[in-house]
């Protein structure tokens, strides 16, 4: 498949290069200040910034690829696989975005040493450190690029080494000299140019003449069974697809398993965010924002362009005629069909999603390298090798670790095949963790050793359920497996693993006050050790947080029905779904008011 690129698209590709370049340059000084500044932008950035922050950061190259892949192989419905997580979303949103906030960490792993005692906690620190910000940071920026390699070579026939080393060379200057401030302000411009892209995919890809618009689309889609059923956002395919895509990731998976940008309790470059934040109600508006433009704004673009590419490209072989070899066959998946859809598109706007697409990626890998790196530095390098460094060899060296990770996932990313299945196996490495993470919160029990437990069982059960070929149990069936394995693992060392030091448990409720009854016996014990708990903080109402995460969970996902209704032209349902998620968004607020009075 071969483009012709316009000058005028070079131009718009070039000018965007320049503007994150010069983004990054403008803030230079600035980010050299200090360790918080490099890696939190001095901890006074605004709810909007950090909320578009998150959910750029979370649209890269490989989302809209992914989507195809569900698209393709599962209709629609198949979406549910992670539209599931914005229960944990919600969560984080009204019971922990201001818990994180009032820790004042530079970054989630600080919470270790914050929350346990001992040399049980500075290993989960370090060791945390490492997994995270180097191991599994690499799988996921491997991941993502491995979609910028599909990009490039469907639409620009470059190798996939190629693709990488533009992709990579571009990224890592503007991160390491930035530094958060940069990625934030890039992001913001990233994620405009990133939804003008989408939309104009959309666009034109319905304008095609074998889609014949969305009528056409509608007809073509409608004129079998099965491809009407690929249509609906319950149109499962039969009790299996039932069970896999959607019973199982609700009974089981948003709660359970740790997946970045979802994790059950925040984590990650979304807590990094939070830690960024003015104040607490900052960190909680910028959180809403993110999982409400998340779910309910940005799938339908890339469901559309997924639908159409259905009719343009209907089975494995047709993209592979169209690629004629551009890509190694282990990477030939249905996720190319959404970069063989933009091939289509007319001067210009080539131009502009192709520039879109790398702001997609550049967003992604820039908050990774930057949060990757703020583990390795701040809670590697600074807490156990140079505990006295200097604000500039702490910038220094984040900037050497950025590059570093960077050029180990890019080694990583020749080697990966499909989105799906990336997806799959991140997902499998943290099954059975998710419910530690909520409780760790509110219950005195959770203790050092039930995290060191949980993380060791994850990865050994992901590792043999994942190696075992012959292994008689279900994708399904292994992750409920796993899960349950994990917890039975983790759960009793509640009670058998050392306690953590209470004057530890006291400083902690003092300073973060989460509330709930999983700490009476921590503000007994202080008062009767003559140390009462004074809480710098008022405790929050979980009853109300709670009730207020599962109204919004309805709001969210009324309006992204109900926008697929309005988009299929069925008026009165896409109305009657708009009723309600003003109602439950009333409710919310009910309940958020509330949640504050306390």
């Amino acid at each position: 498949m071969n483009i012709h690129l316009t000058i005028l698209d070079w131009w718009i590709i070039g000018g965007f290069f320049a503007l994150t370049i010069l983004i990054g340059i403008v803030v230079a000084k600035v980010a050299s200040k200090s360790q918080e500044e490099f890696f939190l932008g001095g901890r006074n950035m605004p709810w909007w910034l950090l909320g578009f922050s998150m959910v750029a950061t979370t649209f890269s190259t490989d989302t809209p690829n992914l989507v195809t892949d569900f698209v393709r192989r599962y209709g629609v419905f198949g979406n549910w696989s992670w539209w599931c997580m914005l229960p944990t979303g919600m969560l984080t949103v009204f019971l922990y975005a201001k818990l994180w906030r009032r820790s004042g960490t530079v970054t989630d792993l600080e919470f270790y040493e914050l929350r346990y005692s001992g040399r049980a906690a500075a290993f989960l620190r370090g060791f945390r450190a490492v997994y995270l910000g180097l191991l599994f940071n690499v799988l996921i920026m491997a991941s993502v690029s491995m979609a910028a390699i599909k990009i490039g070579g469907a639409m620009l026939n470059l190798a996939p080494w190629q693709s990488v080393l533009f992709a990579m060379t571009a990224t890592v200057l503007f991160s390491s000299i930035g530094g958060f401030r940069g990625v934030l302000i890039t992001d913001f411009v990233l994620f405009i140019l990133s939804m003008v892209g989408a939309f104009g995919a959309a666009y034109f890809a319905l304008k095609q003449p074998e889609v014949g618009g969305l009528s056409g689309l509608l007809e073509k889609m409608t004129a079998s069974a099965e491809d009407a059923r690929r249509l609906e956002a319950f149109g499962y395919s039969g009790a299996d697809a039932l069970i896999t895509l959607f019973i199982v990731p609700f009974a089981i998976t948003w709660w359970s398993i740790w997946y970045p940008g979802a994790e059950p309790g925040g984590g990650g470059y979304l807590v990094q965010r939070m830690l960024a934040a003015k104040n607490e109600n900052h960190a909680v508006a910028a959180s809403l924002f993110f999982n409400v433009a998340h779910y309910a704004l940005r799938p339908w673009p890339w469901i559309l362009v997924a639908l159409a590419s259905l009719v343009v490209f209907p089975d494995l072989n047709a993209i592979r005629a169209a690629l004629g070899g551009t890509l190694p066959e282990h990477q030939v998946s249905h996720d190319v069909a959404y970069s063989l859809m933009l091939t289509r598109l007319p001067a210009g706007w080539i131009g502009l999603v192709l520039a879109s697409l790398i702001a997609a990626y550049m967003s992604t890998i820039s908050t990774h390298l930057n949060w990757g790196a703020s583990y390795l530095v701040n809670d590697v390098w600074k807490r156990f090798y140079r505990p006295q460094a200097s604000a500039r060899e702490l910038v220094w060296m984040g900037r050497l670790f950025t590059v570093l990770l960077m050029v180990i996932a890019g080694v990583v990313a020749l080697q990966l095949s499909s989105a799906v299945d990336n997806f799959q196996l991140i997902l499998s490495i943290g099954a059975g963790t998710g419910l530690l993470f909520m409780l760790r919160w509110f219950w005195w029990r959770i203790n050092a050793s039930c995290e060191i437990m949980a993380m060791v069982a994850s990865f050994i059960f992901a590792g043999l359920f994942r190696c075992w070929q012959s292994c008689p149990l279900s994708d399904w069936q292994q992750t409920a497996a796993a899960v349950g394995l994990t917890t039975l693992c983790w759960l009793p060392m509640a009670w058998l693993g050392p306690q953590t030091d209470r004057r530890v448990l006291w400083k902690f409720c003092a300073r973060i006050n989460p509330g709930g009854s999983g700490w009476k016996r921590i503000f007994r014990e202080a008062a009767a050790a003559g140390e009462p708990v004074r809480p710098e903080h008022p405790a929050q109402s979980i009853p109300a947080g709670i009730l207020a995460a599962v109204f919004s969970c309805v709001a969210v996902y009324s309006i992204l029905l109900g926008t697929g209704e309005f988009i299929y032209l069925r008026w009165g349902q896409g109305c009657l779904f708009l009723a309600v998620a003003l109602l439950a968004a009333a409710i919310c607020w009910r309940c958020w008011k509330k949640m504050n009075r306390v």
